[in-house]
């Protein structure tokens, strides 16, 4: 019979003569070395069991199986992932006599030998000859000292400590390469609702979500204690919302490509009589909109209304009229310095210049009919159910419109 059969045999036996032994009767601290003895031995039991599944293909070929990880799962004793993530186990440890001698000794557990086995795979393929070598013995003796979760980190460093000597350049070399398969694998869809609402899924390479995070956050964190209308502070996603949609205002059409000749821009068609009520509704593109949307938006630079007379002939289509002067803008940046709302303090940079008497109504685009608001208060500005009234300090305080009940009129 062969050593591993003789074995396995000797293992079963003592495990039978175990079975009806309660535990209960060992002391304290033999409980807590025969808890440790035990999982020392379940990692030398687990390499041996690997190490006979990697030599076995012949077993898989006897029933014509792929794999012996495929023959496991005709067995009906192991799921297809996991078996064939044991087979790459087995295999990988072929290939590292160092961990498998290591686990074979029960210094360290299985999951410790995976951590070890995925730092050295994610070594760069052109290292100086000894230096995996010397990885793979200091990973060895790390896994005796620390958890498999610490080992992981400290394995992300490991070239800095085997190989300093070329661990920079290594390093530069790595994240190039994830940089690249993050551009390939970038992807972003937009698709409407139907409700009024558009879901934007994004998956996009760190960099590039770390610029929009920390513009995002540019936007919302001076209204981070910014409260919702039952008195409740406004939650960090609809913040950043709210960010999103005032970055996209922030945007000049200086800085984008030609697009049929001229810079990309966008299109609100509206009749000018709606435009001066609040009744009607104006088109962003194919998208409905208010009218009230609409004098806020033609507010800003990113968005070029353009206004039907009677027989739908357009009567602006522009901004040169309509748009605060750069230098208008400065003045008002040292007039108001932050939101004229209120209490409300974020600073004029991040403000919008708000026609006081509409100019979608005849008012002037200048410094007497203009104040800075913030995008939040700009909303509320142009929102018909809002009142908004206008302080003796020049601030601006805005109150929900008391509604008049359906029954009540008459």
């Amino acid at each position: 019979m062969h050593q591993i059969q003789t074995t396995v045999v000797a293992i079963d036996a003592a495990l039978s003569e175990a079975a009806d032994a309660n535990p209960i009767f060992l002391s304290t601290t033999d409980k807590a070395a025969t808890i440790l003895a035990l999982r020392r031995l379940r990692a030398r039991l687990e390499e041996l069991e690997l190490r006979v599944l990697a030599s076995a293909q012949d077993v898989a070929e006897e029933i014509g199986a792929r794999d012996v990880a495929s023959w496991l799962v005709a067995q009906e004793v192991a799921d297809s992932r996991a078996a064939h993530a044991a087979l790459a186990l087995a295999g990988g440890l072929e290939q590292r006599p160092a961990v498998r001698a290591a686990l074979a000794d029960g210094r360290f557990s299985l999951e410790h030998a995976r951590v070890i086995l995925d730092g050295l795979a994610a070594l760069p393929e052109d290292l100086p000859a000894g230096v995996i070598e010397r990885a793979e013995a200091h990973l060895c003796d790390l896994a005796t000292q620390h958890r498999p979760k610490d080992l992981r980190q400290l394995a992300a460093h490991l070239l800095e400590v085997v190989a300093p000597e070329v661990a920079e350049a290594a390093e530069a070399e790595a994240i190039r390469r994830l940089e690249d398969q993050a551009q390939a694998k970038a992807t972003l869809t937009i698709s409407d609702h139907g409700n009024g609402m558009s879901r934007i899924h994004a998956i996009i390479p760190e960099a590039v979500g770390e610029r929009l995070r920390t513009l995002l956050e540019a936007f919302a964190q001076p209204r981070v204690a910014a409260l919702e209308a039952d008195g409740r502070v406004r939650p960090r996603n609809r913040l950043f919302a709210d960010a999103f949609a005032q970055l996209l205002e922030c945007v000049g059409s200086e800085g984008l490509p030609a697009h049929g000749g001229d810079a990309t821009a966008i299109l609100v068609t509206i009749p000018l009589d709606q435009l001066r009520s609040d009744l009607g509704t104006a088109t962003l593109g194919n998208t409905p909109i208010s009218a009230g949307e609409t004098r806020r938006l033609a507010c800003t630079a990113a968005i070029i209304p353009t206004v039907l007379g009677g027989q739908s002939e357009p009567l602006d289509l522009g901004r040169a009229r309509r748009l605060f002067s750069p230098a208008q803008r400065k003045a008002l940046k040292i007039r108001d310095q932050h939101c004229r709302a209120e209490g409300c303090t974020v600073p004029a940079t991040w403000c919008d210049a708000h026609h006081e008497n509409p100019w979608s109504r005849g008012g002037p685009t200048d410094l007497t009919n203009a104040a800075l608001l913030c995008g939040h208060h700009h909303h509320k500005a142009h929102d018909p159910t809002c009142e908004t009234i206008r302080l003796a300090t020049g601030d601006y305080r805005f109150r929900r419109k008391i509604q008049t009940p359906l029954h009540g009129r008459r």
